[in-house]
């Protein structure tokens, strides 16, 4: 049986499956990634949740997995070589999984690096500034007088969604016929977008439709629904 007691994280949350990997999430857009990333390739997993409500994130047990103190986590039994491979951000995970698996990154080295470029942009831009914007309209932002900070993620995110928009135009997905894990890092934060953020006017999304194409595509993939419901919240 695996052993990953030398783990301090399976402390507080006990493996009852050592032998699959570990996830350790929230259902955020950056926690869903990897959820619909295993799900779409189809890796036994075992999820556990990191409730920020409690502040998990902020543990000992959970520091010692990602010092940094965000979601998404993994603890693969079955690492490179035979051993146990801790892992934190998700733009990393999902690439990691990619290579492991041999899904959802194309194998030419061209597409590889144009595929992860895509990732990059995602971590880079996507998720900072529709964060941003969902902070300043839908939490404690919208009640500061001053609008600029809010205009100004705006107009960013408006912007991003136009690049998204260039690019995707005559496309079915990132890389024109392969679905792959630049989709995966996309999709959660395109929903929370004009979803949970309720900012589908304040960035004129209609505007960019092949952008609602793509997402309505990808939320239309059964994985990506069971992914973006794990982990769920108490």
């Amino acid at each position: 049986m695996t052993d990953l007691s030398a783990f301090p994280v399976t402390k507080r949350w006990p493996a009852k499956h050592p032998e699959l990997l570990q996830l350790y999430s929230l259902p955020t857009p950056n926690g869903v990634k990897v959820s619909i990333m295993l799900e779409e390739i189809g890796l036994p997993y075992e999820v556990h949740l990191v409730d920020f409500g409690k502040d998990d994130q902020k543990t000992a047990e959970f520091l010692s997995l990602n010092p940094n103190g965000k979601i998404p986590a993994i603890l693969d039994p079955n690492g490179p070589g035979g051993r146990p491979l801790p892992l934190f951000e998700s733009g990393a995970i999902l690439q990691y999984l990619a290579e492991k698996t041999g899904k959802l990154l194309p194998e030419d080295a061209a597409r590889r690096y144009q595929t992860i470029q895509w990732v990059h942009f995602q971590m880079g831009g996507i998720g900072p500034m529709f964060g941003q914007v969902g902070f300043f309209h839908k939490f404690a932002g919208k009640d500061f007088e001053d609008k600029r900070p809010r205009d100004r993620y705006v107009a960013e995110a408006r912007r991003l969604l136009g690049v998204m928009e260039a690019h995707l135009s005559g496309r079915q997905w990132f890389m024109d016929d392969d679905y792959t894990i630049a989709d995966v890092s996309m999709l959660g934060w395109v929903r929370n977008l004009i979803g949970f953020y309720g900012a589908a006017d304040l960035v004129e999304f209609a505007q960019f439709k092949s952008v609602g194409a793509w997402l309505v595509r990808g939320l239309a993939r059964p994985a990506v629904q069971r992914g973006l419901n794990i982990p769920q919240r108490p």
